[in-house]
């Protein structure tokens, strides 16, 4: 029996049992049941299983259990887990046209990037139709938040400072910062710590609520907000064939939730950060903003890697220019939303 067969009927065999009863489903999680991240997919299941009256329940599988990050679209794809967390960057063929919320697009808002790119990728039908031959059915988007920069003996208050520094930078913005001069080693988020604290590294790539959640505000002394852009392409797949076998209620139910996730994350999200940066004062931590001459340098030298996108998906047989221009529509879309109404749950505040 060959492995795509086993994990198909491996599928086949959780879905079944589930429906004795309740039906239960499978999801894989490479990162911890903790977080910002944790708790809003952990909310995802509580949606789930309350909007379908105790009818379908999520069985997550936390870090890592069922498969790796690295493994994830595979897992999900054969039906080792009934769905599960992909992140784009791990794929950068397969995910490509979710990468869309990777580019460095100045929309640092961690919920205007939620819903511009959970409505793009449920309703563009060049990308629905792009998964479904992966065997995948989009659900609902997650974000890392907007992408900053925190450095030990050293501040970048220009562009110009980045020369020569040691940077642990990843996708278009760690390019970016590599045409600016920066020596890029390659190096997790997770192993940043160490890397500032031994000088391997002089500034490490990053996001306010990691920051202060890994406690390098230990090892930096400066910290610039770029208000450059977040990396935003992960979020919750299903396998098609368990989504196609339930009714149209059930399925509808799953995306409903999934759509949740965007304004639950986007408050938890929001309030970490804002924390973080107490927390990075409180430690001595210089907060730099980078002034918007210099944000201007950033985002024209990033402005080829959004051209690179937009001739990737087009080679793919998308139309990469018109689901860039979308979504810049839709980044546009909600933050009038957010300046006119703010944010969802302080509209329920009043």
């Amino acid at each position: 029996m060959t492995i795509t067969m086993k994990a198909a009927l491996t599928g086949a065999l959780m879905f079944g049992a589930a429906s004795a009863g309740a039906q239960e489903f499978f999801v894989g999680e490479a990162g911890p049941n903790r977080g910002a991240r944790g708790e809003s997919l952990k909310f995802f299941a509580e949606q789930v299983e309350e909007k379908s009256g105790g009818e379908m329940s999520l069985d997550i599988q936390w870090g890592g259990a069922l498969f790796k990050a690295g493994a994830a679209l595979s897992g999900i794809a054969d039906g080792v887990a009934d769905m599960g967390t992909i992140i784009a960057v791990y794929f950068p063929q397969e995910m490509a046209p979710y990468r869309i919320a990777d580019m460095p697009l100045e929309s640092s808002d961690a919920w205007v990037g939620m819903k511009a790119t959970d409505e793009i990728m449920r309703n563009n039908e060049q990308i629905a139709e792009q998964l479904a031959a992966q065997n995948l059915v989009y659900l609902g988007t997650f974000t890392t938040s907007a992408v900053h920069i925190g450095c030990k003996d050293a501040a970048i208050r220009t562009v110009e400072d980045i020369e020569g520094l040691k940077i642990r930078g990843v996708g278009a913005y760690g390019d970016t910062f590599g045409d600016f001069g920066a020596n890029l080693v390659p190096m997790s988020i997770y192993d940043a710590y160490q890397g500032l604290d031994t000088g391997l590294l002089d500034c490490s790539q990053t996001y306010s609520y990691a920051t202060a959640a890994l406690k390098q505000q230990e090892v930096i002394d400066s910290y610039t907000l770029l208000n450059w852009g977040q990396t935003g392409a992960l979020g919750v797949f299903m396998n098609k064939q368990a989504f196609d076998r339930l009714d149209e209620e059930k399925q509808q139910i799953l995306l409903d939730a999934g759509a949740s996730m965007s304004d639950e994350l986007g408050r938890l999200i929001t309030a970490d950060n804002e924390a973080a940066i107490e927390t990075m004062r409180e430690a001595g931590v210089e907060i730099i903003e980078l002034p918007d001459e210099e944000r201007a340098k950033l985002v024209e030298a990033g402005q080829k890697y959004i051209d690179e996108w937009v001739e990737q998906v087009s080679g793919m047989g998308l139309d990469g220019a018109a689901i860039l221009e979308e979504y810049k529509a839709l980044l546009a879309k909600y933050t009038e939303e957010r300046d006119t109404q703010g944010y969802p749950w302080e509209r329920e505040q009043g």
